[in-house]
């Protein structure tokens, strides 16, 4: 019972950025801001970095104060320091 606490009280608190790849979907999590979305490319901030995301057909799936669901055809992500 103790351990299923703990797990709950680490995802409640998770502040991690991440993006996890699924087969046809791109879940990020934990991002500061939207700078765009296009149906080719999305374009985020998360504490220190700008993350692009390109591909085609995006679709937003999901939207939540900390969470992003999209769908489509992930071709690369790109990773800029924020200066």
């Amino acid at each position: 019972v103790i351990y299923m606490f703990k797990e709950l009280n680490n995802y409640i608190n998770d502040k991690e950025f991440r993006i996890n790849l699924y087969k046809d979907k791109i879940n990020v999590i934990n991002y500061r801001k939207i700078v765009s979305l296009e149906e080719n490319n999305i374009s985020i901030l998360s504490a220190n970095k700008q993350i692009i995301i390109n591909g085609n057909n995006f679709k937003l799936i999901k939207i939540l104060e900390n969470e992003l669901l999209i769908k489509g055809n992930l071709t690369n992500i790109e990773v800029l320091n924020e200066e």
